[in-house]
This record gives C-alpha cells, sequence and structure tokens, in this order.
C-alpha cells in the first residue's frame, strides 16, 4: 500500500533529498541551458542524480523542474512545453523512486528569472504557476513544493495556485536572509509562519538562504507562533568563486551535524539545496536517524577568471601625483602602522548609527573608515553615500569600497568621475559577491569586468583617459586599492590574481581576516616577487563558538584554525567565549603590528557593528 505523505511526516519525519542543479552543474551542464528541459533531452542524467539520492538514504526526491513554468521557459522558446517538460520531470522521478520513496513537485517562484516580476499582473502569475502545478500533480507527485521563495506576496499566489488545480499536500519555503547572532535582514521568520499558517500551508519551512545556521535561527523562531509541521533545506553555506565556479565550501558532516539539530528542534522535513549533494544527504541520514521518532509517536534523542595573466614585469601606470598627495590616507601609507575599521552602511534610509560609530571611531584613534559596498550582496545605501556623509560630518579620511556586480562599464565610469567630483580620493576595487547570496537573488549580476580590470580602468582615469583609451578633460586623482584572501583555497590562484591586480595599477592592498600568523608569514614569501605595496592585514574578533562555526563554514574566503576553534570550544560560556574572541584578535594584531613586512597596518572588522570593543582591541599596540 502506497504511504499518505503527510502521515509519514508527522509520525516519523522524511529526509528529502539534495540540490538538482548542483549536480547538472557539475556533470558539465552549464547554466545557460534550461536545466528543467533535460527532463526530455538527457532523461538518463536526471534519473541518474535522483538515483544518487535514493542510494544516499533520501526519502523524498524533487523534479527537475523548478523555473519549468511558461515565464521561465517563454526565455528559452520554451513556453508551449510546460506540461510536456513537468509531466517528464514528474515521471522520470517516480520511475526512480517506486512506492517507497516519496516525490515531490518543485516549484520556484517567477521573480526568480523575471526581472519585472514585480509589475506583472498577478493573475498572469497565477496562471503560470496553476499551469505548472496541474501538470505535476497529473504526472503522479506526492506532494507540491513552493521553494526559494523571497517575496511573501509571490508566496502566496503560488499556494493560492496551487490549491485551486489539486488537493495534494502543499509545502511553503521561503528563503530568508540571515543577518548573524540570530537577526534576520528583512522578513522576519515569526511574521513569515504566521501568514503561511493563516493561508492552510501543510507545511513551513525555510530553504536555500544561507547556510544551516541561518536556516536553524530561522525555525527556532517559527516554532513559537506555528504548530505546523516545519521543514529545513539549508544550502551548504555560501558560494565561493574558484576558478570560475562557485563552489559551495560546507562539509557533509557540517551540514548533517545541523540535520540533527534540526531534528531534535522537531523538523519533520529535512534536505538540503544548492551545494548539497548525495554525500551530504548520505551523512545527514547517519546523523538524524538516532532522532526519528518510534512507533509510540515519541522523539528518541540519541565570469570566467582564466584570462591571461598580466606579467609582473608589466609597466605600472604612471601616477598623475604622488600617492602622499593623493589624499590624506595616502599620506599615511608606509609611514605609520595604519588602522582603519569597517563600516557597514545602513539598509534604511537613516544612517545615523553609522554615523554614530564614524564618530566614536575617530574619538578612539582610529585612522581611516572602510565603507563597504553591498557586502553579501545586501541591498543598502550606496557607498558613494555614506562614505560623503562621513567624511563631511565626521571628519575622518574614507576608504570607498566600489564593486563590478551591479553596474556595466558605462555606469561604472560615470559613477567613478563622480566620486571624484565629490572628493572621494580613497578607493577599495573588488569584484563582489554574487547577488545568489543576497536578499535579492533573482537581480541580475553584470560583472561586466573584474576587480582587476576595474583598477585598470580606474588607474586610466588618473592618466586623464577613459576606459576606451580616449582623452578625457581632466583626471580623476584616485588612491586605489584592491583585496586579497591570504586564506584562499586556492591560494596559487590567489596569489595570481593578486600580482595582476599590482600590476594593473592598485597601490595599497586589504586582506581578508586571517587568525594565524603562520598565514601571513607564508603569504608574504609567496608575494615576495611581486612589486611591494602597503598591505593591511584583516582582523575579525570571534563573539561566539556560534560566530565562528558561521564564518568558517557559511562565509567565503573564511578559514578559522583548528587551534583557535578549540579555543572557542573550550570557553563555556557566551562571555568566555566573547573574551577568547578578543584575545585572539589582540594576539594577531599585536603580532602583525611587529611584523616589518606588515607596512600599511590592520584592516579590523567590528564585532556585529559593536565599534566600543575596537578601543580595547587597539590598547595592544599603544
Amino acid at each position: 500500500m502506497k504511504r499518505d505523505f503527510l502521515t509519514t511526516l508527522t509520525e516519523k519525519g522524511i529526509l528529502a533529498d539534495g540540490a538538482m542543479g548542483t549536480e547538472l552543474y557539475r556533470r558539465g551542464i552549464f547554466i545557460n541551458r534550461c536545466y528543467d528541459e533535460l527532463c526530455l533531452s538527457s532523461p538518463e542524467i536526471v534519473k541518474e542524480i535522483h538515483r544518487e539520492y535514493v542510494s544516499a538514504g533520501a526519502e523524498l526526491i524533487e523534479t527537475n523542474t523548478f523555473t519549468a513554468n511558461r515565464l521561465a521557459l517563454s526565455g528559452f522558446g520554451l513556453e508551449t512545453k510546460v506540461r510536456e517538460i513537468n509531466m517528464a520531470g514528474a515521471t522520470l522521478a517516480r520511475a526512480v523512486a517506486g512506492e517507497n520513496i516519496f516525490v515531490a513537485g518543485s516549484v520556484g517562484p517567477v521573480s526568480w528569472t523575471k526581472k519585472n516580476a514585480g509589475v506583472m499582473d498577478p493573475k498572469e502569475i497565477h496562471d503560470a504557476f496553476a499551469e505548472q502545478i496541474r501538470a505535476l500533480a497529473d504526472g503522479g507527485v506526492d506532494a507540491i513544493f513552493l521553494e526559494t521563495f523571497t517575496r511573501l506576496d509571490e508566496l502566496k499566489i503560488a499556494y493560492e495556485a496551487a490549491r485551486s488545480v489539486t488537493s495534494l499536500p502543499i509545502v511553503c519555503h521561503l528563503s530568508l536572509k540571515y543577518g548573524g547572532e540570530g537577526e534576520f535582514e528583512g522578513l522576519q521568520p515569526e511574521v513569515a509562519a504566521e501568514e503561511m499558517d493563516i493561508w492552510g500551508a501543510d507545511v513551513i519551512g525555510v530553504n536555500c538562504s544561507d547556510g544551516p545556521i541561518g536556516v536553524f535561527e530561522a525555525l527556532k523562531r517559527m516554532t513559537k507562533v506555528t504548530k505546523k509541521p516545519l521543514s529545513a533545506m539549508p544550502n551548504a553555506g555560501l558560494p565561493q568563486m574558484e576558478q570560475g565556479r562557485l563552489l559551495y565550501m560546507a562539509t557533509p558532516q557540517y551540514v548533517a551535524e545541523y540535520a540533527r539539530r534540526f531534528a531534535q528542534l522537531g523538523v519533520k522535513l529535512i534536505g538540503g539545496c544548492c551545494g548539497t549533494t548525495a554525500a551530504h544527504i548520505h551523512e545527514m541520514k547517519n546523523f538524524i536517524k538516532a532522532i526519528r521518532v518510534d512507533d509510540t509517536g515519541k522523539t528518541k534523542v540519541i565570469k570566467d577568471e582564466q584570462d591571461k595573466p598580466y606579467e609582473l614585469h608589466q609597466v605600472r601606470f604612471p601616477s598623475p601625483i604622488p600617492v602622499e598627495e593623493k589624499s590624506p590616507f595616502g599620506a599615511l601609507l608606509g609611514k605609520k602602522f595604519s588602522v582603519s575599521v569597517e563600516i557597514e552602511p545602513p539598509v534604511s534610509t537613516d544612517p545615523s548609527k553609522a554615523l554614530e560609530g564614524a564618530m566614536l571611531l575617530k574619538e578612539i584613534g582610529v585612522d581611516a573608515i572602510n565603507i563597504s559596498d553591498g557586502p553579501r550582496a545586501m541591498a543598502r545605501m550606496s557607498s558613494t553615500a555614506m562614505s560623503l556623509l562621513i567624511k563631511e560630518r565626521v571628519g575622518i579620511e574614507v576608504i570607498t569600497h566600489y564593486c563590478c556586480r551591479d553596474r556595466n562599464l558605462l555606469g561604472i565610469q560615470m559613477d567613478l568621475i563622480g566620486a571624484n567630483a565629490l572628493g572621494l580620493r580613497n578607493l577599495m576595487l573588488i569584484t563582489g559577491d554574487p547577488p545568489k547570496m543576497g536578499n535579492y537573488p533573482e537581480a541580475t549580476a553584470v560583472f561586466d569586468i573584474d576587480a582587476i580590470g576595474l583598477i585598470k580602468f580606474a588607474a586610466n582615469l588618473n592618466r586623464g583617459l577613459d576606459f576606451a583609451g580616449r582623452p578625457i578633460k581632466g583626471s580623476t586623482k584616485f588612491l586605489l586599492g584592491c583585496g586579497v584572501n591570504p586564506g584562499a583555497v586556492d591560494i596559487d590562484l590567489e596569489v595570481d590574481r593578486f600580482a595582476r591586480k599590482v600590476a594593473a595599477g592598485a597601490e595599497f592592498v586589504f586582506s581578508q581576516p586571517v587568525y594565524e600568523v603562520e598565514r601571513v608569514e607564508e603569504f608574504f614569501k609567496r608575494i615576495h616577487s611581486i612589486p611591494k605595496i602597503p598591505i593591511f592585514v584583516g582582523i575579525l574578533p570571534l563573539t561566539s563558538l556560534r560566530s565562528a562555526e558561521f564564518l568558517h563554514n557559511e562565509v567565503p574566503g573564511m578559514q578559522i584554525p583548528k587551534k583557535v576553534m578549540s579555543r572557542m570550544e573550550s570557553a563555556k560560556t557566551t562571555e568566555t567565549q566573547r573574551q577568547v574572541g578578543m584575545s585572539v584578535a589582540s594576539e594577531m594584531l599585536e603580532a602583525i603590528h611587529a611584523m616589518k613586512e606588515v607596512t600599511g597596518g590592520a584592516y579590523i572588522f567590528p564585532p556585529f557593528r559593536s565599534y566600543a570593543a575596537i578601543g580595547d582591541l587597539l590598547n595592544v599596540i599603544r
């Protein structure tokens, strides 16, 4: 007899599969293809992925139909094949699942692929969802999974469309943006859960989002406002670009440990999203098997960057004026051990807290303030506006971050000429995090150029040339900075890119946070043949064991050494963990202050905007 999905879910719990897109991409199918159409053109590949998940222990597999609605398929000229693709997706999954494995019909948001989804006719969106879901239901799925929705209004339309065409159970997933330390940016978990509960959703959950920590924190808060079964399907951390590919860095063991925590929290449906593989699902099965509910109903707790490198002997772009004359910050470079602290612009229209933080930092005695540009692809006040406000109202040197993610070449040139006119001289030029990481994952990633190209173009502006090499009236007076990660997974690639940034015109460099002096020393050995520019070593005090785990497993470019993690684990209270974190940061600051190779200084990231803690940290070098 075929099992009932909701009965099994509430009585036993269900382990779902992991990512489909990740596995297709891993097999060499690039993202310019329509993945949903592979159900027709490459059915064996899709079935192979389903079989791997079943072999790993998945008790539910999802159809390969995430964007198989007519609005998304129209971008590939496939809008007339909605029913055919969804029926095929359901049939392929059912053929692998048999009678013992559940099949869920995967339905993603229209806004994932439609830039104008916010102004589209709700009826058009409703009808597109209804058409897709009807085909999935007719294909024999056991439930409908609405997943990776970032907007509650669109999720409601999808839910209502599903209810209008089928009586199958409906699982509603939102993708929420975790800001750290239990905080969420934008839509709050409790509000979302209450809304979905009111609609009548059979299962409420969080998928995609960031990594396991963010999903866990969201569901923990959802348990306070709903009694509906909950679902957790996190990414394997946040993606990191390595050799032109987006890789998810969280290990199967780390994700599986959170699967155990999900089960202990009472979450009934557990699986994975972007970056998770059959290896993750296999580990998750092993980790949660001792938490499963027994027969009595009681819980048992037991852009490709591989272009031709710049040559190291390439002639540097000549500066129209000396570095020390470009700005007060430039005058400090190489002259003293300087300290710059990062401030994130607000997500609101009110800059007062950032200004207060900047004033406090000035009083503490820091030399400059870094203004980030949409870190983690979050929509915030522009770095240019925040920089100007701090420069004029606080009276301290600012270093304006500027990334390639959101602007084409035309917009970049306009922005930089404007920044020069505003008197913003210090630039930190970076590639930028992909939109997939942020609160608008459907946003277009422009990336006309990367950080290397951006530095080259900005250096041209300093010479009085536009991006095409044509003379312009006047020239900019930018001091050009770049970023580097001494702890990169592919350190050879990182060193090569750093060399190309220096060759392109970078005049100073800020590093990602580092927690071992040995890592800094090794990095200096690797870059000994590259022309020397002042380097600022990144320092980010750890505030808790949870934050350390989050940074290590879910934030691209971050690695917490085992010995540091052990020190954090040995501290049993939040306060002692904070003290250990500050001690580690103090030791690191003191060590780099004594290194003759560090000709720039320290680049400090205030832990969760705790600017007052910076004063205590700086005492070790005063």
